[in-house]
């Protein structure tokens, strides 16, 4: 059953980020700029400093690496600082119902996105492991 949620919650969500990233290249004037000063404020900064360009060049490749289902893990790990700035500027920027709803939208699809990948991501809690300094990439026996 998890299968069949995990795999409608990757179209969703990777499509909701490939739509979210053209549509700033594709349709002049649809970034939503928030309607509490804070949000537009941020949103704003964000277009003209050239850094919402770089964001949203990121939402789409995440957007299809997601909906190919490749590079999960890592594509998981990119996801995450956008989704605490999305979950931030619906919950704090601009708080409304509307906001609410994207913004805890965006936990489940992580999490549901996240779990059939977990293994990947316990050894990164190691507390004290031993460093690789060869050459040679190695994969965690525990993850081949």
């Amino acid at each position: 059953m998890f299968r069949y949620v995990y795999h409608a919650s990757r179209v969703i969500f990777g499509g909701w980020f490939l739509f979210s990233g053209l549509a700033h290249f594709l349709i002049e004037g649809w970034q939503p700029m928030g309607s509490h000063q804070p949000a537009i404020d941020f949103t704003q900064a964000l277009i003209d400093s050239g850094l919402f360009t770089w964001i949203k060049v990121i939402e789409v490749v995440l957007g299809v690496t997601i909906l190919a289902n490749r590079w999960m893990p890592a594509t998981i790990v990119a996801l995450v600082p956008i989704n605490v700035v999305i979950c931030y500027w619906n919950f704090v920027l601009d708080p409304g119902v509307v906001e609410y709803t994207f913004g805890i939208l965006t936990i489940v699809f992580n999490a549901i996105l996240a779990w059939p990948w977990r293994a990947y991501f316990w050894p990164l809690f190691v507390w004290r492991g031993r460093p690789d300094y060869s050459l040679d990439p190695k994969i965690p026996e525990s993850l081949s």
